[in-house]
């Protein structure tokens, strides 16, 4: 009988994502959010970057920035062919972009 269960994703089938949360985040919050690197911006925002293997993990990414009281600006998911790295620059057409009223 062949096996049905969905594989175990794993690191190479993680998608890149950028949340945008309204207020700073100093570098003490790196462990709680992982792997995501905490990036505080010059207008009073957080991009959060990194990693996420499935949409569970980022069900629980969005509980977490929920849980510390911030507004929720946006949520990115990169492309993965363009770069590993997100890139503001990167046309519209190589990144899905959710916007989240505040």
């Amino acid at each position: 009988m062949p096996d049905r269960s969905s594989p175990i994703p794993d690191a190479s089938q993680a998608k890149i994502y950028q949340i945008r949360v309204k207020g700073h985040l100093g570098p003490r919050w790196s462990d709680w959010f992982e792997d995501l690197t905490i990036t505080p911006e010059e207008n009073g925002d957080t991009l959060l970057t990194g990693p996420v293997v499935d949409q569970a993990a980022l069900h629980g990414l969005l509980r977490k920035v929920r849980d510390l009281g911030l507004p929720l600006l946006s949520i990115i998911r990169i492309e993965a062919s363009e770069d590993d790295a997100p890139d503001e620059t990167l046309p519209r057409e190589g990144r899905q972009e959710t916007e989240v009223s505040a």
